[in-house]
C-alpha cells in the first residue's frame, strides 16, 4: 500500500479515539500527529504546517454545541487561511458540522467507526489541498511571466559586441544551477540578465522570485527573506512564508545583496549550504530547492577588506560572475533600446505617428547616461509625451546642455540639478545607497525615491 507524503494532525480529547484514528491513517499518510489539549494548537502550528487538521467540534464534558471546534477553526484558518480542517463530530452533530463547512471546514467524519468512508473522505480533503497549493504556485509563477516575455524582447535589441559577450556567458551557465553574481552600475539591466538566466534554465516553468534588498526596511529584512510565524513580533498576526521559501523549485534573484545586513549574511550562507530554511519564530526546519540570482552595484571585495561582507558568502554566490558593461560603453545598444521603449510610449499615449530621427539617435549617443538604459527610458517617455510633432525633437529627448562630455551647462532648474548631484553621488560612491544617502543628508527611503524619479536605477 503506497502511502501519501502528506501529514494530518488529529485534536480531540478522547484518547481511545486518537490511537485508533493515528494507527488506522499512518497506513494510508507519511505522518500523523495526535493532541488531546487544543490549547496547544498555536504552538503546534507554529512549528509544523499540516495537510490536513482533524479537529473533534466538542471538547468539555456534556458540551454538544459546537461551538469550541468551531472557535478552534477561526483560529487555525486566521493563522493559516489555507489550512484543510476535516471535523470529528458525534451522529447529534451532523447538522453542525455541516453548518462549519460554511464557515470555513472542508468535510467532516462521523465517529462513528466506518474505515472505507473515513478514508475516502479524509483521501478527498487531501486532494483539495494538494489543489489550492498548486493554484496558489500558479498564481505566483504567472505573476512574473508578463514582466520576464516583456523583458526578453528588451534583450534582443542589444547587438554591442560588449553585450554579446555578456550573453555568450548567459548561454553557458543558463542550464546548471551555478549561483551567479551579476554586477553594474545602476539602470545597466542587472535584473534583465538574471531573468534571461531563469528563461533559458531547467527551472523555467517554475518561478522567478524578485528581491530588492534595497528597498527593504531594515526592521523586516530577517522576516522577509526567511519568513516568520504569528506571534513572533508584535505585527506578526498570521505565518507567513518569506522570499526564499516562495521561491523553492525556482529561481530567487536577490538584487542589491551589498544591503544585506551582517547579521542576516550567515543566515544566508547557511541556507545555501544546508537548503532549508527556518521561519523566524520557529523550529521548525523546511527545505528549500532554489537556483540563487543575486546582484550589486557595489564593490563586494572592498567590503570584504572593510568587514562589511562575509568572504565566505561572497564566494558561494559568485561561482560565475558577470559584469554588465555601462550604457554609454555600448552605444551601439542604443538605437534598439530606444526603438524598444518608442514603441511602447507610442502605443500607451496613443501617439502612433511618432519617429526617431538620425539627428535625435546621434544626440541621444553623445550623451552619457548616468543613469543607464532606466535613465534611457524616461527620456524617451518624457519625450513622447511632450512631444507636438510626429517626430521626436532632440532637445526633449536629450537636453542641449547634456550633450558635452566635459560637463553640463550650469542650470538654475532645481530638479535637473538635483538629478545630476544624486547621479554623481552614486558614481563617486560605487552606488553604495547608505552611504550616498549618508552623504547627501537624507535618508535611504528618500534617496530611492529621488532615484526612481530621475531614472537613476
Amino acid at each position: 500500500m503506497n502511502k501519501k507524503a502528506g501529514s494530518i494532525l488529529i485534536i480531540d480529547d478522547n484518547r481511545e479515539l486518537l490511537a485508533a484514528l493515528s494507527m488506522f491513517l499512518k497506513q494510508h499518510f507519511h505522518k500523523v500527529d495526535t493532541e488531546k489539549n487544543p490549547n496547544l494548537i498555536p504552538s503546534l502550528l507554529r512549528d509544523q504546517t499540516y495537510d490536513i487538521i482533524l479537529l473533534d467540534m466538542n471538547f468539555t464534558a456534556g458540551t454538544i454545541s459546537g461551538n469550541e471546534g468551531i472557535y478552534w477553526m477561526r483560529e487555525i484558518l486566521r493563522t493559516d487561511p489555507d489550512a484543510t480542517i476535516v471535523f470529528i463530530t458525534a451522529y447529534g452533530d451532523v447538522d453542525l458540522a455541516v453548518k462549519s463547512m460554511k464557515e470555513g471546514a472542508t468535510d467532516f467524519i462521523q465517529k462513528s467507526w466506518d474505515e472505507e468512508k473515513i478514508l475516502s473522505t479524509i483521501l478527498s480533503a487531501y486532494k483539495l489541498h494538494q489543489s489550492k497549493k498548486e493554484i496558489q504556485k500558479l498564481r505566483n509563477r504567472q505573476e512574473h511571466l508578463s514582466s520576464e516575455i516583456e523583458q526578453e524582447h528588451a534583450n534582443h535589441r542589444c547587438r554591442s559586441r560588449a553585450m554579446q559577450q555578456v550573453y555568450d556567458v548567459v548561454d553557458k551557465v543558463a542550464p546548471t544551477d551555478a549561483d551567479v553574481l551579476i554586477t553594474g552600475e545602476n539602470g545597466t539591466g542587472k535584473e534583465v540578465i538574471a531573468r534571461e538566466i531563469h528563461r533559458k534554465s531547467t527551472r523555467k516553468n517554475e518561478v522567478f522570485l524578485n528581491v530588492d534588498l534595497g528597498a527593504i526596511p531594515e526592521s523586516l529584512f530577517e522576516s522577509e527573506l526567511f519568513g516568520h510565524v504569528r506571534g513572533a513580533f508584535t505585527d506578526a498576526r498570521e505565518s507567513r512564508a518569506g522570499k526564499i521559501e516562495s521561491a523553492s523549485g525556482g529561481t530567487l534573484f536577490l538584487d542589491e545583496i551589498g544591503n544585506l545586513p551582517l547579521s542576516l549574511q550567515s543566515k544566508l550562507l547557511s541556507v545555501l549550504q544546508n537548503r532549508s530554511v527556518v521561519r523566524v519564530g520557529s523550529h521548525q526546519v523546511v527545505p528549500v530547492d532554489i537556483r540563487l540570482i543575486s546582484a550589486t552595484n557595489q564593490p563586494l571585495f572592498d567590503m570584504v577588506e572593510q568587514d562589511r561582507f562575509r568572504e565566505d558568502l561572497l564566494y558561494r554566490i559568485n561561482t560565475i560572475q558577470i559584469d554588465v558593461p555601462p550604457l554609454r560603453e555600448r552605444t551601439e545598444d542604443i538605437p534598439g533600446l530606444a526603438g524598444f521603449f518608442l514603441a511602447r510610449y507610442r502605443e500607451k499615449y496613443r501617439k502612433p505617428r511618432l519617429y526617431l530621427s538620425s539627428k535625435g539617435l546621434d544626440r541621444m549617443k553623445q550623451y552619457r547616461w548616468p543613469g543607464n538604459i532606466r535613465e534611457l527610458e524616461h527620456a524617451i517617455e518624457k519625450a513622447v509625451i511632450l512631444s507636438e510633432n510626429d517626430e521626436l525633437e532632440p532637445a526633449l529627448l536629450v537636453p542641449e546642455r547634456a550633450t558635452s562630455h566635459n560637463g553640463p551647462v550650469p542650470s538654475f532648474n532645481l530638479e535637473e540639478n538635483e538629478k545630476q548631484v544624486i547621479a554623481r553621488a552614486l558614481q563617486q560612491f560605487r552606488g553604495n545607497i547608505s552611504l550616498t544617502a549618508e552623504k547627501l543628508g537624507i535618508n535611504r527611503s528618500t534617496l530611492y525615491t529621488k532615484i526612481r524619479k530621475y531614472g537613476l536605477q
